[in-house]
């Protein structure tokens, strides 16, 4: 955490509004400030300047009402979203985000999907819609071996993913939270878990929310005893992501490999822009790449 921001003017008014809605006292803070978003912490509140060029119209709406209806699982706006400076911003209840340096919470995060995925739909839930973002960040990769490995990759993927063909119809939809990670969630006032992040918040299919660790458990970056705890405590929680007892592959493989080539376009991105080598956990991420292509389609 820190209060230098490269977006200063932003800052300022995204800290005073939080001055404004804090209950407690606290020196404005910079929470998170990449890929065009800028989230900020006075006191007890969380204030978030979304990306410019989201669609965060009356989907977003929906989305918000959607997390107010689930207070048990996620921390949702306070209030509807403002427009400051051209962006949307909200307002949120700060949580206490996990500390890497502890015992990572698999099993609660487990727990938290496994109850959000169990949840009613409501008839009005928008729609997750289709993983774009693997599309999108192919489309900004330049030239160059590691470029050309994910690239490769991203062929193997259903056409659908790469916006070729219409989404097929959903397996039974589930409430998921359409984009998660260890960071997606915090410790709410009285300790206990809630995800955070809702602009991806809808019906879907629930396996995308296990792809990330699935993806980075099959390029060798995230422990094997990780992922067990994970998928353990998913399945122990009725999670119906995946089949109770029978091979979990068959519902991950195509939400893993998309996230695996997501995740190594990502790095890859990274890494050129600061001019700097892959670093280990980057590299494994592109040879899953590699491995993904010499497997072929396998959809």
């Amino acid at each position: 955490m820190h209060t230098e921001t490269v977006q200063p003017g932003l800052f300022t008014r995204l800290a005073e509004i939080g001055r404004q809605k804090a209950t407690q006292d606290g020196r404005p803070e910079t929470l998170y400030d990449r890929h065009g978003v800028l989230v900020v912490r006075v006191g007890d509140v969380v204030v978030k300047a979304h990306q410019a060029d989201r669609e965060l119209g009356e989907p977003f709406l929906a989305r918000i009402r959607l997390a107010g209806a689930l207070p048990d699982l996620v921390i949702g706006a306070l209030g509807p979203p403002l427009t400051v400076e051209g962006r949307t911003v909200t307002l949120a209840t700060f949580g206490e985000p996990v500390d890497p340096a502890k015992e990572l919470p698999w099993e609660e995060g487990a727990r938290l999907l496994a109850a959000l995925h169990s949840e009613p739909v409501p008839a009005d839930a928008p729609s997750w819609g289709r993983p774009a973002r693997v599309a999108r960040l192919v489309a900004r990769l330049e030239d160059g071996p590691a470029e050309d490995a994910v690239r490769r990759a991203f062929t193997t993927l259903p056409a659908w993913i790469r916006g070729e063909e219409k989404e097929p119809e959903e397996r039974t939809p589930c409430l998921i939270h359409g984009d998660w990670h260890l960071g997606q969630m915090v410790r709410a006032p009285g300790g206990r878990w809630r995800l955070i992040d809702i602009e991806d918040l809808g019906r879907g299919d629930p396996a995308w929310d296990l792809a990330r660790p699935a993806a980075l458990y099959s390029a060798g970056v995230l422990p094997p005893e990780d992922w067990e705890r994970f998928l353990g405590a998913y399945r122990e929680a009725g999670g119906p992501a995946v089949p109770a007892q029978d091979d979990p592959w068959t519902a991950l493989d195509v939400p893993a490999r998309s996230l695996a080539i997501q995740i190594a376009a990502t790095c890859v991105i990274s890494a050129g822009r600061k001019d700097r080598p892959l670093d280990g956990a980057e590299q494994a991420m592109v040879d899953a790449c590699v491995r993904i292509s010499a497997a072929g389609d396998a959809a």
